[in-house]
């Protein structure tokens, strides 16, 4: 049985997710982009299945409903790499020389 790591904070915004407005806001996004833009960016094609919004919301409003934050992608990006992403703070992988990517890993900060 998979155990549910939320916080009790995160508990109270899962009610949101319930919301007509967000049932409304998620077909908009998959019926704009039904690809996956992680599988698309890593020359792949696969339908998206999950909304995800690219600025975590915690609760706010405005970032939960803004179109301009959600993002199409599949599953197992949503329930891999982005969790990952989240957790750490920051996106894993490295350009050809061995330097992280991601401008807010902590070897790129100052």
């Amino acid at each position: 049985m998979h155990q549910d790591r939320r916080s009790p904070e995160a508990w109270q915004w899962r009610r949101l997710y319930k919301l007509a407005a967000w049932h409304s806001a998620r077909a908009a996004q998959l019926a704009r982009q039904p690809l996956c833009e992680r599988c698309l960016a890593e020359g792949r094609v696969t339908a998206a299945t999950v909304v995800n919004h690219r600025k975590p919301h915690k609760g706010d409003w405005q970032l939960f409903i803004d179109p301009a934050n959600h993002e199409s992608v599949c599953k197992p990006h949503h329930d891999g790499a982005i969790q990952s992403e989240e957790r750490l703070g920051y996106a894993k992988g490295c350009d050809a020389s061995g330097w992280p990517k991601a401008a807010d890993h902590p070897w790129n900060r100052p």
